[in-house]
């Protein structure tokens, strides 16, 4: 069977395929714990992209099982050995500022438009069609092949911890979560949160200004497009907002304020990307908190916006933390600050996402964090660590795939090591292989989310020959 047109045999199915992927974008699967229940205990959502997987999978004769509600798989084939594709159904919130509706999955210009198409419903439907493609065609498989379909990558991970606990490790796979040709190596991924101790000390005068509230970010491994802040200006309130409008203009960022009831109101739209390289984006939050540093203010909000600018205003390699690292598989450290918040009641907090190359030491990371904060009156609270993930490049699942990415592309196979995290690390042997090609603007977790449809198309070939090659009789 080595002579099958993969790329053929997906578009005699692009109809269906697409229409199909449509639904599954049409399904808006954030999280949402606000109304938890057995049935949906992430969100109605996230409930329904799960359910909408396992029904077609039974439909189409795929042996399919729910977990608990918070992940399920879809398996083909007979055999002792498992490999595994690892996907997931959530999606980040979808913000403002879309063309089109973030959920209208819209064709336009030969790209499909919505929240999730690229991270990870598109790719997860290529991956689909890939294992119908090789069950239609009878092909003959030594391996089971196992499709896990996870609802909490973008937050916890809740849903592979659970599906782990009862269910079959697969001795390879991959998640078609992130680049072609292949990603062998993931920095480590911890967040956290800095918390500011509740200053005890004696009312001061009157300063010119009390910080009242301050927020801005929601996830950790977002940085924060929009920042709000709530202030009470005793007096020189004209000179205060003539000097936010310079500063935030000479940032190119957007801004806006007002007066309410006599609380002077701040707020600044930044830039959102992916958390993974804050430097592509532009943190409301910081920018905003390194404007209040600059006023004087009260001592306690002094010693929170102080801090913020002092460590991470314009500096995402930790450089002034003193923790900075570097190796040559992964490259630099990276922090994001992804949430931040100030009352005058319970002080400050900042939630970071910190992400570190394979061969740093995170315990050491944190021991030195641990003392420096300290010292500014802070400490680290809610600590996660995902280990880093590295395999080697001679390894049968990263040789086959890079054989079936340069049959089928004619380029290069390169390994590719990254600073985001995929259900890949779960696996001792796994990769993440896809869905974006190079030279592809990545613009997951952004406005006007899209993917080409040909490349779709091209992906799910990929993935059925790469699921035949690793699944196939010897």
């Amino acid at each position: 069977m080595e002579d099958v047109n993969w790329l053929e045999e997906v578009g005699k199915r692009k109809d269906t395929f697409i229409k199909d992927t449509q639904k599954l974008l049409q399904i808006q699967s954030v999280l949402d714990e606000s109304n938890p229940t057995a049935e949906a205990p992430l969100g109605k959502g996230i409930k329904e992209a799960l359910d909408f997987m396992l029904n077609m999978g039974e439909a189409d004769g795929f042996l399919t099982k729910n977990t608990d509600n918070l992940a399920g798989h879809i398996e083909l084939g007979e055999g002792k050995e498992l490999v595994g594709i690892l996907c997931h159904l959530d999606v980040v919130p979808e913000g403002d500022g879309w063309t089109s509706g973030p959920y209208d999955a819209e064709i336009r210009d030969g790209k499909l438009y919505a929240r999730g198409v690229l991270d990870d419903k598109g790719p997860t439907m290529a991956a689909y069609y890939a294992m119908k493609i090789i069950k239609e065609l009878g092909l003959p498989l030594k391996k089971r092949v196992r499709m896990i379909l996870g609802t909490d990558e973008e937050s916890d991970w809740r849903c592979v911890s659970r599906y782990f606990e009862t269910e079959e490790m697969p001795g390879m796979g991959f998640a078609p979560d992130a680049d072609f040709p292949i990603i062998y190596a993931e920095k480590g991924i911890s967040d956290f949160d800095l918390v500011q101790t509740l200053s005890r000390e004696e009312a001061e005068d009157a300063p010119q200004v009390e910080v009242l509230e301050f927020q801005a970010g929601l996830r950790y491994n977002m940085v924060p497009d929009f920042a709000r802040a709530s202030l009470h200006v005793h007096n020189g309130d004209t000179e205060i907002m003539q000097r936010f409008i310079e500063f935030m203009d000479q940032h190119g960022l957007g801004r806006e304020l007002h007066v309410d009831a006599g609380t002077v109101v701040l707020e600044v739209k930044g830039v959102s990307v992916h958390g993974m390289e804050p430097e592509n984006g532009k943190n409301a939050g910081l920018f905003l908190a390194e404007f209040l540093s600059s006023l004087t203010i009260d001592s306690q909000a002094k010693k929170y916006f102080t801090f913020v600018s002092d460590y991470f205003y314009k500096d995402s390699r930790g450089k002034n933390l003193g923790i900075a690292y570097s190796d040559d598989i992964t490259g630099d450290m990276t922090i994001n600050v992804g949430k931040l918040s100030y009352t005058k009641e319970k002080a400050g907090m900042l939630g970071l996402n910190l992400r570190y190359p394979v061969t740093a030491a995170m315990g050491e990371i944190k021991t030195k964090l641990e003392s420096l904060v300290m010292e500014r009156g802070f400490e680290i609270s809610n600590f996660t660590d995902s280990k880093p993930h590295h395999v080697d490049e001679n390894d049968f699942l990263i040789q086959t795939l890079k054989k079936v990415y340069e049959e089928q592309t004619g380029e290069p196979a390169e390994l590719i090591a990254i600073g985001g995290g995929t259900y890949a690390r779960s696996l001792k042997s796994g990769v993440a292989f896809g869905p974006l090609f190079p030279g592809r603007p990545d613009v997951a977790h952004q406005k006007d989310e899209y993917m080409f449809i040909e490349d779709l198309l091209k992906a799910a070939a990929l993935y059925a020959q790469a699921i035949w090659e690793l699944a196939k009789e010897e």
